[in-house]
């Protein structure tokens, strides 16, 4: 499996973002291919630039968005701009119009939405309302879709950041002088790891746009995860600074160790008895369990003290997420504590892929060991969609597609 493990020692942007994951891919035009299919965006209103560059003495990647009708950027966040921004209605238009993969336009406007929020928060207003310029900056929608096509062509890996490096000291906006993360940038930071270091000079590190990618983004907060390294490079922000390089560092991760084609990881099992909770309930619990990472949830039968009967609610996940979850599970059941186990698990190397059939698309899960392959297993919830579909038995969809992958 691959883990992006993000080291913010000196802060995030959108730019830094960008810059820093274009090391990792083969081919840098993914980028610039994939912002053209934003057709709504007139092409005469930015360009790209990529260029490789050193800073501090270490080599990376610069990236920038020229706009040509308006010299803002995302620093410039908080000004009040009274000719005319677009609104998230406007942005969603944009993306839905685009040639984009389904799951990029998915992602980005979840992101849009956080971000106008956000904004309606600091400004105390509602979504609707705000003709924020800092969403309709173009370059805001080409660092957040940007950061999207990106992380597809790097096949969507699990993202891991460090502790943010939020700056301090204070910073202009439209409104006077404001200390540093700006209000955006505060209220989009909840709920991540941050820190600002005293010994380094004020100034402005963590940028809206950069506090929303690790929002959307993260899984969780660690040091390097443990792995190898096949990967890495840095993108660098636009700020000087005589300290630190104004830089952010990626660093791509094989973290699934593959021994006799197995797969051999950690995992971790969160457990809690209850006696005391109306059986029904535990389908909301596991819904959420599963929209939130969870890997497996069930229950076991218990006895319990006084012999009363009980239930042992389990559920696996991939240990970043074992906080997350537990944290589900003591607010959505009558359990005042949980147990979180780690173990090691050896599994078999698989892949889900789509397949065309005579029926329509549909998701195989290709089991293999040593690269052969053991089994093809289809995605129970679309031989569901397919038996309705098609007005045929589950069997004999099952059958039928069973001859045909």
């Amino acid at each position: 499996m691959k883990t992006l493990y993000l080291d913010c020692f000196a802060g995030l942007a959108g730019d830094m973002f960008i810059g820093a994951l274009l090391n990792l891919v083969p081919d840098k035009r993914v980028l610039s291919e994939g912002i053209k299919k934003l057709t709504d965006l007139d092409p005469s209103e930015y360009e790209l630039i990529i260029e490789n560059t050193t800073k501090n003495g270490i080599s990376g990647i610069n990236f920038d968005v020229h706009t040509h009708h308006h010299h803002e950027h995302e620093h410039d966040h908080e000004h009040e701009h009274h000719h005319h921004g677009r609104n998230l209605a406007d942005i969603e238009k944009i993306i839905m119009s685009s040639g984009l993969s389904d799951r990029v336009k998915i992602e980005a406007l979840r992101a849009f939405s956080i971000l106008a929020e956000a904004e309606a928060h600091v400004h105390g207003t509602t979504i609707d309302k705000i003709h924020f310029h800092e969403v309709g900056a173009v370059d805001s929608i080409i660092d957040i879709v940007g950061a999207f096509i990106l992380m597809e062509a790097l096949n969507w890996p699990r993202v891991l950041f460090s502790s943010i490096n939020t700056g301090y000291g204070t910073v202009e906006c439209a409104h006077g002088i404001l200390p540093v993360p700006a209000p955006a940038t505060e209220y989009l930071l909840h709920g991540l790891q941050i820190f600002s270091d005293s010994r380094l000079e004020p100034m402005e590190r963590t940028t809206p746009t950069g506090a929303l990618l690790a929002k959307v983004l993260a899984a969780g907060f660690s040091t390097i995860p443990p792995g190898k390294i096949i990967a890495s490079g840095f993108g660098f922000g636009n700020h000087e600074s005589k300290d630190i390089p104004n830089a952010l560092r990626a660093l791509l991760i094989e973290t699934g160790n593959e021994i006799d084609g197995l797969i051999h990881e950690k995992i971790s099992v969160i457990e809690c008895n209850i006696d005391d909770m109306n059986p029904q309930d535990y389908e909301v619990v596991s819904e959420k369990l599963f929209m939130a990472e969870a890997l497996d949830v069930w229950t076991e039968n218990i006895n319990m003290k006084k012999n009363r009967q009980g239930l042992k609610l389990c559920c696996l996940c991939k240990p970043d997420f074992a906080l997350k979850l537990s944290n589900i599970i003591l607010k959505f059941t009558t359990s005042q504590g949980v147990r979180i186990r780690d173990y090691d698990r050896v599994r078999l190397d698989w892949k889900i892929e789509e397949v065309e059939t005579s029926l329509g698309k549909i998701h195989v899960k290709i089991t293999n060991l040593n690269g052969e392959i053991l089994r093809k297993i289809p995605e129970y919830e679309d031989i569901k969609r397919l038996s309705e579909l098609n007005n045929m038995s589950m069997l004999e969809v099952r059958n039928l597609i069973a001859r045909e992958i």
